[in-house]
């Protein structure tokens, strides 16, 4: 008989005990508390006790009674009986049917048999858990998984068998799909960006995940997660999304009288980016930059994704570069770019070279020539988002081949050129992360002139020097940071860049470092960004006097 009074003001004490001390051992092991409030947290305790001995296989236990030893106090008798190690499971060919390949049963079974698998009793619930998640992920959101016909096993001691019974539902296929709060979304980005379609098989958690990777493409977000309405015939997906401004603005312009033509000169950068304000996903890039008297670049880029609702898109570039009053250099490339899956683009197209000599005779350069190239150009680009705010791109990487040739009159020269960038973020924890980043470069030609050469120094590629100040036919920078994030809008960093590089024109190699200190902060303005670093060339000490200070403001409008 059970007493179940409540006794206020007194806690209440439970003693359990085996059928010898073994037993007894067992239970006080797996008992977390002795003290209690009531009767009833007391006997839920209990209840807890018995389904976690059933889990790791006393099966056949007993309660042989609770009495009441005391006012306070209570004894509870169990008998565990058999303990059984190991659980066969019958009748597995019901899965290969369904879709599961027999290697992923064999990563769960102690051995390879025909039909079944046999597992350790305590990883029974995990195992029909991974048997319902693989049947869920093949469109039945729905299907039930039971063991039943329980009974010990005649070939192995300890060990129970029982046979596989699934109720399967229907596989269910998105046959709908409609988006909630920005209408004008262009669908394309959901099915080659998010990899959502219809007719995909139904699996909630994979939507889920693919649709809040539509965060990081900057001009939309999930206003909360993805839901689905069934009937009988149909499954139809609702996914809420809010348009999100994703122009951005960051430069400094500057004003200044040349002392030795009394001109007007201007100076500076300009970075402006405008997006997908036509409902398209298209982007536009214009990048201004003046030193004020050695260098002045002009770069606009145009990304046309996904014309026509296929994995086809377009970019175009046109690039201006002129050194003070030595060269000018125009660049166009007209690429088309192909989506695998929602991480890996290939593209393949044409890029062309027109540099023009601006000396006069009498200041003639060597190795500065005019020369037209033009190249056939194919690579990709390969990324792995995360969803962050401030580092929105976990990994990627972008390789570009040109092969073509170059006339200096009518001397035609073959030549290959090779671009690449990538990076990946290793995060330690939620606030510790070390970022990792790679910008190379090689020109493989007979002969080479100082206006073909890549360009590299600054902000975007080795940190302490000059914007593009040193000339190379073949470099590579490695960038380095430890990030440490202060607060969601916050971060610090090192910085440890190390750069070797080659100009086959001057015939001089090298490397060269440089080290400092970043910080970031995101602001209602934008994402400012500040970088202290000092560079130095291989065999060169160390001088205050090297120093820069890069900063960068993005602001989003």
């Amino acid at each position: 008989m059970l007493f179940l009074t409540t006794l206020s003001g007194q806690n209440l004490y439970l003693n359990i005990a085996g059928k010898d001390s073994l037993e007894t051992q067992i239970l006080k092991d797996v008992i977390s508390g002795k003290t209690f409030l009531d009767f009833y947290t007391l006997n839920a305790t209990l209840d807890s006790l018995e389904t976690q001995l059933e889990r790791k296989g006393y099966i056949e236990l007993e309660r042989k009674s609770l009495e009441r030893i005391s006012d306070t106090a209570f004894l509870a008798k169990y008998h565990l009986n058999t303990l059984y190690k190991y659980l066969i499971i019958n009748g597995t060919h019901k899965l290969i049917d369904l879709g599961i390949s027999p290697r992923e049963l064999e990563s769960i079974s102690l051995e390879k048999e025909e039909n079944q698998i046999r597992v350790p009793f305590e990883s029974v619930q995990s195992v029909l858990q991974f048997i319902n998640l693989k049947l869920s992920e093949r469109g039945d959101p729905f299907v039930e998984v039971a063991l039943q016909n329980l009974k010990p096993s005649t070939s192995y001691p300890n060990t129970l068998e029982a046979t596989l019974e699934l109720e399967l539902k229907s596989i269910r296929n998105v046959t709908g799909i409609k988006i909630m709060g920005y209408e004008n979304f262009p669908p394309a980005f959901l099915r080659y960006s998010a990899g959502i379609r219809k007719g995909m098989l139904f699996n909630r958690d994979k939507i889920v995940e693919r649709a809040f990777l539509l965060d990081n493409l900057g001009f939309v977000q999930n206003i909360k997660p993805p839901e689905a309405l069934f009937t009988p015939d149909e499954t139809e997906l609702y996914i809420y999304l809010e348009k999100k401004p994703n122009n951005s603005f960051d430069g400094i312009i500057g004003f200044a009288t040349n002392e030795e033509t009394n001109k007007l000169e201007l100076n500076g950068y300009v970075n402006l980016q405008l997006s997908n304000n036509l409902n398209f996903g298209e982007m536009l890039q214009l990048q201004y930059k003046n030193d004020g008297s050695l260098q002045e670049q002009f770069q606009v880029d145009v990304e046309l994704p996904f014309l026509f609702q296929s994995p086809v898109g377009l970019e175009l570039g046109l690039d201006f570069f002129k050194r003070d009053s030595t060269f000018l250099t125009v660049q166009k490339n007209a690429l088309v770019n192909y989506h695998f899956n929602t991480r890996t683009k290939v593209f393949v197209g044409y890029r062309d070279y027109q540099s023009d000599n601006l000396l006069d005779s009498d200041q003639a350069i060597d190795n500065l020539e005019d020369f037209k190239s033009a190249f056939f150009v194919f690579g990709g680009n390969y990324s792995i988002p995360q969803r962050s705010e401030i580092f929105p791109v976990k990994s990627k990487i972008r390789m570009v081949n040109e092969i073509g040739n170059r006339k200096v009159g009518a001397l035609k020269t073959n030549q290959y050129r090779l671009s690449l960038r990538a990076s990946h973020i290793f995060n330690l924890n939620a606030n510790n992360s070390i970022f990792a980043g790679n910008t190379s470069g090689y020109l493989n030609s007979e002969k080479y002139l100082v206006n073909e050469l890549f360009r590299f120094g600054g902000i975007n590629s080795i940190r302490g020097f000059d914007e593009n100040s040193i000339d190379a036919s073949l470099f590579s920078v490695i960038n380095t940071e430890y990030r440490y994030l202060l607060t969601q809008n916050i971060f610090v960093h090192t910085i440890a860049d190390l750069a070797h590089f080659e100009n086959r024109v001057a015939e001089i190699a090298g490397q060269i470092y440089s080290f400092g200190i970043g910080m970031g902060i995101r602001t209602n303005a934008g994402l400012f960004r500040i970088n202290i670093a000092n560079g130095v060339l291989e065999g060169q000490s160390f001088e205050f006097s090297n120093t820069k200070l890069h900063f960068s403001l993005t602001s989003r409008f």
